[in-house]
């Protein structure tokens, strides 16, 4: 069986950070971290920089605006203790729990925060998350992984991070109140599917990730948004000559 020896190339020069996003502070047991903790495992082993977050530990103020302390608020941890590491990832990952088969509201918070940089640019005169990848952890003991993965990776998408294929892994045992995750006899850590599941989704983050950064990012042409401010609208114009 092939190791972590094989790996098509080298991913030491990466930085990744993955988010929980649970609503029980520290130290509480967070049974997304269980999950999260194979993801970021696998990634250390290959010589990435990894970061974790407990948000909900950091006081991070609600809104949609790079530092709210700007709009109203005393204290926003956001611009000084989250946002660098976002900044300089390679890798985001955003992990949280189920809650009525939705994403928690610590997670939509992240959410809403990440878009409050949207509009930031990158040297190449992108927007900010470009040549960045992302990934999504769910777990819960309720029904819900899917639609909860499938708001987060579209915000991720939405905003410029690259989402490779099978971006997320989840875990949620029966359906209906029951163990969670890390609870013993539960079988999570132990299911083949959510095991495999989320080795793809980390390896394809990486390769993703990879892939980006030796391209130098996405290339900077048909979305450079001061080019189509100043009248380089990258031949939409040639194929809608109705728009003229």
């Amino acid at each position: 069986m092939s190791g972590l020896d094989d790996a098509p190339a080298s991913y030491a020069d990466l930085r990744a950070v993955y988010i929980n996003c649970t609503l029980k502070p520290s130290p509480e047991l967070s049974h997304t971290q269980g999950l999260m903790d194979h993801s970021m495992n696998l990634m250390r082993a290959q010589g990435v920089h990894v970061d974790g977050i407990r948000f909900v530990d950091h006081d991070v103020a609600t809104g949609v605006y790079p530092d709210m302390r700007e709009h109203g608020w005393k204290t926003d941890a956001w611009p000084d203790e989250i946002w660098p590491l976002i900044d300089a990832a390679d890798i985001l990952v955003v992990g949280g729990p189920l809650w009525l088969g939705d994403n928690s509201s610590i997670t939509r918070k992240l959410i809403e925060r990440l878009y409050s940089m949207s509009g930031l640019l990158n040297d190449r005169g992108q927007y900010i998350y470009y040549g960045k990848t992302g990934g999504a952890i769910i777990t819960g003991n309720e029904d819900g992984v899917k639609h909860a993965s499938m708001a987060i990776l579209y915000s991720l998408q939405h905003i410029g991070f690259m989402v490779p294929p099978n971006a997320d892994a989840g875990w949620i045992g029966a359906i209906g109140p029951g163990p969670s995750y890390l609870d013993p006899g539960s079988g999570g850590p132990e299911s083949d599917f959510t095991n495999r599941n989320t080795t793809f989704m980390t390896w394809n983050l990486l390769h993703t990730a990879r892939m980006l950064k030796d391209a130098g990012g996405l290339p900077a042409w048909g979305n450079v948004r001061s080019e189509w401010d100043h009248g380089e609208h990258y031949g939409f114009e040639a194929a809608n000559p109705e728009y003229r």
